[in-house]
């Protein structure tokens, strides 16, 4: 808006529907905020009337300028509650796809706290046991169970048999069997 259209503005000799709106700007936060329930929802609305307008050229002739400026509003809450539901809508259709439910109760995917601990305490255990192992040990038990490697395969890398192979595997497991009780 140039200062001269601010100027006709504030003297009344502005565009007819920007002078109405700002007579009626009371009325219509009070009558938008009855209908959605909040004042802050309604300012929102009554601030995308007025920009609205603001868009518009001053040559649209409107008969009835306060019956626009009403309609104007109750087209744009319409349009905002259809975009809101739209996207309570979404929102739930994206909770049913990524989530657990148990009747209407959405059930957590991680774990609680204790859980969380424990599954701690058990992983240093586990770390510390696996340190305590022999060097030839624990390097055949961190080539099969952690690298993926089969027996064969480790036999092989380390010049070992694959008997020995399995007998440093079942060591290492009975070990950590032992202390992690």
């Amino acid at each position: 808006m140039t200062s001269n259209d601010a100027d006709a503005a504030r003297t009344g000799c502005g565009p007819p529907l920007l002078e109405t709106y700002l007579e009626r700007r009371a009325d219509l936060v009070r009558f938008f905020a009855a209908r959605l329930r909040s004042s802050a929802a309604a300012e929102d609305l009554v601030q995308d009337i007025y920009l609205r307008l603001a868009a518009m050229d001053g040559t649209a002739k409107v008969h009835n300028a306060v019956g626009y400026l009403y309609r104007l509003g109750s087209n744009l809450m319409l349009d905002r509650i259809r975009g809101e539901r739209r996207g309570a809508v979404r929102d739930g259709a994206w909770l049913d796809a990524n989530s657990t439910r148990v009747g209407a109760e959405g059930v957590a995917e991680e774990p609680d706290a204790e859980q969380v601990i424990a599954a701690r305490q058990r992983l240093a255990a586990t770390v510390e046991a696996l340190r305590n192992l022999p060097e030839q040990t624990q390097r055949v038990f961190r080539m099969h169970k952690f690298d993926g490697m089969s027996h064969p395969e480790v036999a092989a890398t380390l010049g070992i048999s694959r008997s020995a192979v399995e007998k440093h595997v079942m060591a290492a497991l009975k070990l950590l069997s032992a202390r992690l009780r």
